[in-house]
């Protein structure tokens, strides 16, 4: 065989192999528009889960082959088919995908379907009504553009259908005038539906009664001579409506009938929770897809890469020849330059690594903050539950289960607590407060939440407070029992059959500051010489030989840095079987003149018998049993909602004193929730319930409109102390 008939065999070959290629990619592109179309077939006759497996074969089909008209044409179809079954959110989520895919395309036709879906999504379920007719109008273009009379009537439709939905029946009725006489004169029996249905609503609120119903009656003859199913509950609601407007109350209750029982048939719960099943198994297809194709692209990349291999190696060879004889040309002028190269790779560099420190550190507050808020979620359902059983139980408050379980509970808090404490006073977001205190009523409450360590270990706690010490302090009482609280408790752990001492010792007054000296000792084990350097680094615990000591080794670490921030130092003494004495001073103002006009000014409340009624937004089945409990075991009522737009539903019929608001939801979250609240001029208090630290979401909450914040886990008693004061605030201002 020549050369030439070898080279004409090879191009016959690959085009061959080119043009089966393409017939099959057609064969495919050719099936998956049949799936498309017995998805609308399915769609017309009510069949929303037969719908939505056909589109959902060819969404993954689309993907194989990677037509981006097609996956935005199947997104599209699912989009309208959770629509259509009041899943709104899936909805815009799927219509929106469709969109993404389409822009890389460009089909104007396309533009026109997902514009005008958008749209319907906001109108028909009244999310927005403004913004859909926006996408209407956005869709409209492109139904002109491609001359298609059907979308132009279907668009022109809809924007009359959401301008009487404003009260805008003028500029509405414009839009049917444009269209009116086209549809009329055109088979279209979809289109006539539509168009007398809106009629009927124009001349309903025109104060034409009998006009008005002979339209609806028209509309509701072709919806079922045609077997439009899906319109009718649309149709029969305006029914109710008109016949309530003209006062005849018994043919809107047989309407209202009527169209209660269509619903149930169209929109049956078994057939939701096959399509909300469906929805999780066709986003687990797609992240499948994504993925193998990552993969695909990987193995792509790295056959590329070790074949390029020979080639690199080449020119760094080449390369370092070349350099070598520049170097050898011009020596002193390759060394300036040098040096200069180097300067600017260092001042690069270290702008690199600066850059990377501060992502770092971003990065490390963001975890910090998610880990925080997802443990703490889930212990306030522990904690809650937890103290349900012992309210509901009584016989069971003595049980060691129980009681170990709620135990465990707390110290995964208070180690949550510690984590996110240290986190804060590194990034210097650790701002003392000036508070009134009564010192003694302090330590007593630490010796009580720390009697229950020192019964374990057969231990003697021993206060001792110096009277000179004035009974009202001014100075930040949480961060000093902090400090407290990790020292006798680390004292404490670490002592068997001993004693631990914490003594209050006033030093020096300086003005209106009152120095005092706190020591903390112990009999217990004590602190080799050797160690005693590091204890108080971050997770520092040294070894033990004879016995397990739990903790993080972050007590001693806040410790450390809280003494700081009152610009004080701590000191340590300690001897092997001998015991450790920790010590530190610190300044608190006394004024008591101050302190007597705080005192004078809190207001007691006994007569906490106000029956209240709690609207409680919150996503998680869990906090919603645990919240709805506290609430009524201080005989209040509650009423629950699943999300945000469901509570403005419920404040529309029904009066709440209060709100407890959930910030972290789906569909919407608690901020923007609070933001519709207030925009329709709703006063009620708000009070966010978040696991998420205070400082993190104060100053949203206040711009959103919320009065106050309770974290999670909670006392309830402080809950109930808080719905008391913004309820009574309330009160006051009305």
């Amino acid at each position: 065989m020549n050369k030439n008939k070898l080279i004409s065999l090879l191009v016959l070959f690959f085009f061959s192999i080119s043009a089966i290629h393409a017939q099959d990619t057609e064969k495919e592109k050719s099936a998956i528009k049949k799936l498309l179309d017995l998805a609308v077939v399915d769609f017309g006759d009510s069949k929303y889960d037969s719908a939505l497996e056909h589109s959902k074969k060819a969404l993954v089909r689309s993907f194989t082959i990677d037509d981006h008209l097609l996956i935005a044409q199947s997104y599209n179809t699912i989009g309208a088919i959770f629509n259509e079954c009041s899943e709104s959110g899936k909805a815009i989520e799927f219509y929106n995908k469709a969109l993404s895919y389409n822009e890389k395309v460009g089909n104007d036709k396309m533009y026109n379907w997902i514009y005008s879906n958008l749209g319907s999504v906001y109108y028909f379920n009244e999310i927005d009504i403004p913004k859909g007719i926006d996408y209407y109008k956005k869709a409209l273009p492109y139904a002109i553009k491609n001359k298609d009379t059907a979308q132009i009537h279907y668009t022109k439709l809809n924007l009359a259908s959401a301008y009487f939905a404003l009260g805008q029946y003028d500029l509405g009725n414009q839009q049917i005038n444009e269209i009116k006489n086209q549809i009329i004169a055109k088979d279209d029996e979809e289109s006539k539906m539509s168009l007398y249905h809106l009629l009927g609503i124009y001349a309903s609120n025109n104060n034409e009664k009998e006009k008005g119903e002979a339209y609806f009656k028209a509309a509701e003859k072709i919806a079922k001579e045609n077997g439009f199913d899906s319109f009718l509950p649309n149709i029969y609601q305006n029914f109710v409506e008109h016949y309530t407007l003209h006062n005849e109350m018994a043919k809107a209750n047989l309407f209202q009938q009527k169209n209660d029982s269509l619903k149930k048939v169209l929109y049956s719960l078994e057939k939701i929770n096959n399509l909300k099943k469906a929805a999780n198994q066709l986003e687990l297809q797609e992240y499948k897809i994504q993925l193998e194709k990552i993969e695909n692209q990987n193995e792509k990349n790295q056959k590329s890469l070790n074949e390029s291999k020979l080639i690199v190696i080449l020119f760094i060879v080449i390369l370092i020849i070349l350099l070598l004889l520049l170097l050898t040309l011009y020596k002193n002028v390759k060394l300036r330059e040098q040096a200069n190269q180097e300067l600017t790779v260092a001042n690069e560099a270290l702008k690199e690594a600066k850059e990377k420190a501060e992502e770092a550190s971003r990065l490390k507050s963001q975890f910090v903050s998610t880990i925080t808020h997802e443990l703490r979620t889930p212990l306030y359902g522990v904690i809650g539950i937890t103290n349900i059983i012992t309210d509901e139980h009584r016989e069971l408050s003595n049980s060691q289960h129980l009681k170990s379980l709620k135990f465990s509970a707390k110290y995964l808090l208070s180690l949550v607590n510690d984590i996110l404490q240290i986190n804060k006073i590194e990034e210097k977001r650790v701002v003392l407060e000036n508070l009134i205190f009564n010192l003694t009523d302090e330590i007593t409450t630490i010796q009580n939440s720390v009697e229950y360590i020192a019964e374990r270990n057969n231990d003697k706690l021993i206060v001792e407070i110096d009277t000179a010490i004035p009974e009202f302090l001014i100075g930040d009482k949480l961060r000093l029992s902090q400090i407290i609280m990790n020292l006798v408790s680390n004292a404490l752990k670490f002592t068997k059959n001993g004693e631990v001492s914490l003594t209050a010792d006033l030093k020096e007054v300086i003005d209106k500051t009152y120095y005092i000296q706190f020591k903390v000792s112990d009999t217990g084990i004590g602190i080799a010489k050797e160690d005693q350097a590091k204890i108080f680094d971050k997770f520092v615990q040294i070894e033990r030989k004879e016995e397990d000591y739990q903790g993080t080794g972050l007590g001693l670490s806040i410790v450390s840095r809280l003494v700081e921030l009152f610009k004080s130092e701590i000191h340590l003494e300690s001897e092997e079987n001998v015991g450790t004495t920790f010590t530190f001073t610190i300044g608190f103002e006394y004024d008591e003149e101050k302190s007597r006009e705080i005192i004078n000014n809190i207001e007691v409340d006994l007569s906490d018998g106000h029956l209240y009624n709690i609207l409680v937004v919150e996503d998680n089945k869990i906090n919603q049993m645990v919240t709805k409990k506290i609430i009524q075991s201080s005989n209040m009522s509650c009423t629950i909602v699943d999300d945000g737009y469901a509570s403005i539903v419920a404040l529309e019929r029904e009066r709440f004193d209060l709100i407890l608001m959930d910030i972290n939801m789906p569909l919407i979250n608690g901020f923007d929730t609070t933001r519709k609240i207030r925009e329709k001029g709703i006063d009620i208090p708000i009070i966010a319930l978040t696991a998420f630290d205070k400082q993190e979401v104060t100053e949203e909450a206040i711009s959103a409109g919320m009065n106050d914040i309770m974290v999670k886990p909670f006392e309830p008693s402080k809950l109930f102390q808080v719905i008391s004061n913004n309820v009574k605030n309330r009160e006051s201002v009305d």
